[in-house]
């Protein structure tokens, strides 16, 4: 099943429809383009009540998935606390996979 979320996650980020990184998925968030976030568990508790707060308050989907490491790798780049998918349908596959865990 992570094998499934780690392949949808880097074909977003190849189709360019997944920003990633804090001041990234924030501006996602705010301009309403963010359809999903997605947080390492183990980033801190800060960033994740940050983005609970506003992704509650702007009714995006929010989840939280695996670590910094393997967040970063799957999308081809070092650690990222934080991801935004930005298109509908990426969106929805990946959240249903998630809700598999």
């Amino acid at each position: 099943m992570q094998n499934k979320i780690t392949s949808m996650l880097g074909l977003a980020t190849k189709a360019g429809k997944l920003v990633s990184g804090e001041f990234m998925v924030e501006n996602a968030v705010k301009d309403h383009s963010a359809k999903l976030v997605i947080l390492a568990t183990d980033c801190s508790d800060n960033t994740k009540k940050k983005f609970r707060n506003q992704t509650t308050y702007r009714h995006v989907p929010y989840y939280e998935y695996s670590d910094k490491e393997e967040l970063g790798r799957c999308i081809g780049k070092e650690f990222r606390a934080c991801v935004a998918v930005t298109d509908e349908g990426f969106a929805t596959s990946i959240r249903g996979l998630l809700e598999q865990l």
